[in-house]
Order: structure tokens, then C-alpha cells, then sequence
């Protein structure tokens, strides 16, 4: 037999050590710092930052170094008389009222928004078409122009002057933007999740509940968070529907410290911090889901 003659192997180059590319300092794909957006962002921050600090640090003032000082400068002997004398003037009471209005206004105005954009964005007839039209026109009424007819509606219900009188206007000036804002991220969610819970058995009711919130819980969170704001920091219905200190909210307790020829202004800035603290506490804790819920659509 002939024999099979093997070629050689050439021998195999070496290996190349694997080279990194050098970041680019210069040229085009360079990374530049954005020094006015910073300064924006200081500019920002500074026009936000020196009201807060002014409030705080003439609640720490008394009357008599309001007028004698420096507006700007912190007080050399602080004082907390301010706090006690907001304390001890019914403030626990208007405090309670605050939180009772605000809590019986934007849980039942998020219960009904919820269901209706669930409605309006799964539902198919003409009827919740018009209903979603209805809802919308709700955003062109002002709230001044209402102030009568709801005075009279008020008063006519045997309601003037009962927490119960600022409940109500509140829930519904504040349908119209819930069902907005909810019907637009509830249309985000795909409707794949839907048609397969479908077909596991599950009703319309449990669809909402089980999928819809999950889903759509950054929106319902920034709402009640806009919501509870506007009705916390509300003045014109507490002006024209109450009338009594066993009613009177905290933006009309601001009253108490304003004399026939002078206000006291340390004692209101006090009331103002007081009344200040528990939409921060609300923030602390909800602040993720309200930044979801704030920049949900940007990356789209």
C-alpha cells in the first residue's frame, strides 16, 4: 500500500492579547459636561429652596424680632412660642377637619375615576363614548363660575356649614381629571394580558381589580397624590360653605392670627409649616410611584 504522506502543520500564530479601545477625549463622540444645565438646575433649586428656608426661619422668630432683624438671617435666641401658640389654638381640631375632607374627597373620587376609565377604555358602546365626552367637558367648567349654584345646592340640601358641604364639590371637580389621566395609562396596558385572563374565566370586575390596578398603580398614585393637594390647600369652598371654628379647615385657620390692625407673622408661617408637614410625610413615602407615575410615556 502507499504510504499517505501528512503534510506539515503550519505552526498556529500566537494569540493577540485583546485590546481595549481608548475612550475618545476629543472629537465629535466626546462626553461634555452640560454646564448650563447645571447651573439651571442650581438657578432651580435656589428659587425653590429660599422661600422654604425664609418660612422656616421666621416661624423661629418672635413678633418682636420679625420687624428687627434680617429677614434672611436665622434668629439668635430661636424660639418655639410660635408652634405652641398655633398648638394650643384649636389647630388639632382644624388639623382633623383637613384630613377628614381630604380623605372622604379623593378616595371616593379615585373609586369612581378608577371604574369609569376601566369603562370608557373596555368598553365599546356609544353610551361610554358620550360618557368619556362628558368628562371632558367637566374640564372646561372653572371653579369660580360654579360657586353659586353650588352654594345654592348646598344650602338647599340642609348642608351649609357641615364638612360634608366641602366633601362633595371637591369629588366632583376632581372626576373629570382622574378619569384623564387614568383612561390614558390604562390604554398603555396591552390588551394580550386581557384576552388571556379571558380566557383563564375571569370577569370584567376581577380583570379590573387584578390587572387593571397592578398596572396602572404609579397613575392612581400620582392622582390621589394631585388630588389630595388641591383639596388640602383648598380656599374658596371652605370661604362660602362654612362658617363655624367647628368646620374651619386649616387654610381659613390662618385667620385666627390676624389681629384688627396687625397680623402676626411668625405664628402664620408656623401654621404654614405645621400644615406643610404632612403632604411631606405623604411624598416621602409614595415618592417612587409618583415619579412612575410623573414620567411614565417619556421613553415611548
Amino acid at each position: 500500500m502507499a504510504s499517505i504522506t501528512q503534510l506539515p502543520v503550519p505552526p498556529s500564530a500566537p494569540a493577540r492579547p485583546a485590546v481595549r479601545p481608548r475612550p475618545r477625549t476629543k472629537g465629535p463622540g466626546r462626553t461634555r459636561p452640560n454646564f448650563l444645565g447645571g447651573l439651571g438646575g442650581w438657578l432651580w433649586l435656589a428659587i425653590i429652596i429660599v422661600p422654604v428656608y425664609y418660612v422656616v426661619v421666621t416661624s423661629l422668630k418672635n413678633q418682636a424680632g420679625f420687624f428687627t432683624s434680617n429677614p434672611m438671617m436665622p434668629p439668635s435666641e430661636p424660639t418655639l412660642d410660635n408652634y405652641k401658640l398655633v398648638v394650643e389654638n384649636d389647630f388639632a381640631r382644624y388639623f382633623a377637619n383637613s384630613l377628614i375632607v381630604t380623605v372622604g374627597s379623593v378616595v371616593p373620587a379615585l373609586l369612581v375615576s378608577f371604574m369609569a376609565a376601566y369603562a370608557i377604555v373596555r368598553g365599546r358602546s356609544r353610551f361610554l363614548s358620550w360618557t368619556n365626552n362628558l368628562f371632558l367637558l367637566g374640564l372646561a367648567i372653572p371653579l369660580h363660575a360654579t360657586i353659586i349654584p353650588i352654594y345654592w345646592m348646598i344650602t338647599r340640601a340642609h348642608l351649609y356649614d357641615t364638612l360634608l358641604a366641602l366633601i362633595l364639590p371637591s369629588i366632583a371637580f376632581a372626576i373629570p381629571i382622574s378619569v384623564l389621566i387614568l383612561s390614558n395609562f390604562m390604554r398603555d396596558v396591552p390588551n394580550e394580558l386581557f384576552e388571556s385572563m379571558r380566557l383563564d374565566g375571569c370577569s370584567d370586575w376581577a380583570m379590573m381589580w387584578r390587572l387593571a390596578l397592578p398596572m396602572t398603580r404609579p397613575a392612581v398614585v400620582t392622582v390621589g397624590i394631585y388630588n389630595a393637594l388641591g383639596v388640602w390647600n383648598g380656599f374658596l369652598f371652605p370661604l362660602i360653605l362654612t362658617q363655624s371654628p367647628e368646620t374651619r379647615v386649616l387654610p381659613l385657620s390662618l385667620w385666627t392670627f390676624q389681629g384688627e390692625f396687625s397680623v402676626n407673622i411668625p405664628a402664620v408661617l408656623a401654621a404654614v409649616v405645621l400644615a406643610t408637614l404632612p403632604l411631606l410625610v405623604v411624598y416621602v413615602i409614595a415618592r417612587r410611584q409618583l415619579l412612575s407615575g410623573l414620567t411614565a410615556g417619556f421613553s415611548k
